[in-house]
């Protein structure tokens, strides 16, 4: 592998105690308000990515399971009471749902780790922000609306309803296993929706626990059920069943796209949130701790694993050696290791494969002409799946470093000119997710916040989020927007009603 000659040492891996008394959790299906085992007995074991350690077993489901499922959501919103229930009361629930997961913050955040790999006091603020998720989407729930208009004559009026659209599949990845679906199923559910929902078979298990919280928080039977397992046997039936009225997916751009194809067979609305190739542009007058702290931050959070991660920085020329020595000086004291660990911020890669796309990124970078300044390779004494965080100079706009995304902690960077020239470059791949820009002139920051082609963009920070502005992205990066006070209409139709007032004076034929 092509490096400098002086790479520099990064911090040693944090261990912590071994999991000798840690009891692995047992999964089953949800569906109809039961727990089930899968129709054919089969399951699917998950071993710990940091420790090699079984923690977790789950049902496998079949095809008949999926159909189940679906059949229960689809009675569900035909003829329970949710679709029908005040928004109040709807509402009521969601937050007794809000106050459940606060109540198993530590519980849900173990097995998240566990799972994932991510560093457990990563997953306990993850979790705990899904409450603030819940209690938006329980307003949402109450402030849900239409239009009526009374500008089209003495003898009319005109009513715009919104109503829940139907049975929703609901399919989520691995990398933020409950957060997503916290970006997904209350919203669905203040809408009056019914769902079923599909999570990663390697991070069933904040998914599979919910639905106990959902239980005791009173959501009637058949209104969120769950079949964990391959995606071939589950995922792919939601987008084919005529009884999902619509599709929501957070995954990759390339099986997003696969299964929006197939739902349009059906004309099944979908809502997709893809990849990301996310830049941070940095220009010379920038806040420069800041910067160098939120750079940092935004590739190694979640181990890079993260479809907003600032994988890319497009820095200007004049400070771009500065910049790389600072960030490496910087990198170089990120502590990874053991999730458990109370002190690591970088965690494991989440399965061989994942481990095994990345360093073929990073060797396709370096074959294309990129340098490794930093990382670039496993750990060799770990016995879990660590990867050094690593720098990529050297970058050109044309490299797949610079336009793919990666999913590991790999930063590319690359050089610019102006701002115009940095924006061309930021706008030369498929995604358009998210981006950030550093600058203390407020004309620089608002033109390439206007020029840079992503759902969302940062002025001056990094990574920020709040359930009331819409998340999603341009281009292949995905369809529609979560979150925001248009998250629950997502889940809607509208339906206009005409009312006509007095007689009827105009006829056809007289």
């Amino acid at each position: 592998m092509k490096t400098v000659e002086l790479k520099p040492d990064l911090a040693p891996l944090l261990t912590s105690t071994p999991l000798a008394a840690y009891e692995p959790y047992y999964g089953r299906l949800f569906i109809d308000g039961q727990w089930r085992e899968a129709s054919d007995g089969a399951r699917v074991e998950r071993k710990s990515p940091a420790h090699g350690k079984t923690v977790s077993s789950y049902s496998a489901a079949t095809l008949e399971d999926a159909q189940a499922a679906i059949d229960a959501a689809h009675r569900a919103f035909r003829g329970g009471p949710w679709a029908k229930m005040k928004g109040a009361d709807r509402a009521r629930v969601l937050l007794a749902v809000a106050d459940g997961i606060a109540a198993q913050v530590d519980r849900l955040a173990l097995i998240e780790s566990l799972e994932n790999g991510k560093p457990l006091a990563q997953a306990r603020a993850e979790v705990s922000g899904c409450v603030d998720l819940w209690q938006y989407a329980a307003s949402l729930a109450r402030t849900l609306s239409g239009d009526a208009y009374d500008t089209l004559g003495d003898d009319m009026i005109g009513l715009v309803l919104r109503q829940p659209i139907g049975v929703v599949g609901i399919i989520t990845p691995w990398n933020f296993p409950l957060w997503i679906l916290c970006q997904k199923l209350p919203f669905a559910l203040a809408a009056g929706c019914s769902c079923v929902i599909k999570p990663s078979e390697l991070t069933s298990g904040t998914t599979v626990m919910l639905m106990e919280i959902l239980q005791q928080a009173g959501v009637p039977a058949g209104v969120a059920n769950v079949v964990t397992g391959k995606g071939s046997k589950v995922g792919q039936p939601l987008a084919e069943s005529e009884y999902v009225d619509m599709l929501s997916f957070t995954g990759s751009t390339a099986v997003g796209s696969m299964l929006a194809g197939v739902a349009s067979k059906g004309l099944k609305k979908v809502a997709l949130e893809l990849g990301g190739k996310n830049p941070q542009i940095v220009f010379p007058d920038c806040d420069w701790e800041a910067m160098i702290d939120a750079v940092v931050f935004g590739v190694y959070f979640n181990a890079g694993e993260c479809c907003n991660s600032g994988s890319r920085v497009i820095v200007h020329e004049s400070i771009a050696e500065r910049f790389i020595e600072a960030v490496i000086e910087r990198a170089r004291r990120v502590p990874v290791g053991d999730p458990l660990h109370p002190d690591v911020k970088v965690g494991a890669i989440v399965s061989e494969q994942q481990m095994a796309d990345i360093l073929e990124r990073i060797e396709l970078g370096v074959a294309a002409g990129a340098t490794v300044r930093l990382g670039g390779g496993r750990y060799d004494d770990a016995s879990g799946l660590f990867l050094e965080p690593t720098i990529l100079a050297d970058v050109t706009p044309e490299m797949s470093v610079a336009r793919e995304e990666i999913f590991g902690p790999v930063l590319s960077v690359i050089a610019f000119r102006d701002a115009d020239h940095a924006i061309e470059i930021a706008n030369d791949t498929a995604y358009g997710l998210s981006a950030a820009v550093w600058s203390r002139d407020i004309d620089t920051c608002l033109t390439v916040a206007r020029g840079v082609d992503a759902g969302t963009v940062w002025v001056n920070t990094f990574l920020d989020g709040y359930p009331e502005l819409p998340f999603g992205g341009f281009k292949a990066s995905g369809v529609g927007r979560e979150l925001g006070k248009q998250a629950v209409e997502d889940y809607t139709e509208t339906k206009t009603v005409q009312l006509h007032i007095g007689p009827r004076r105009q006829f056809w034929l007289k």
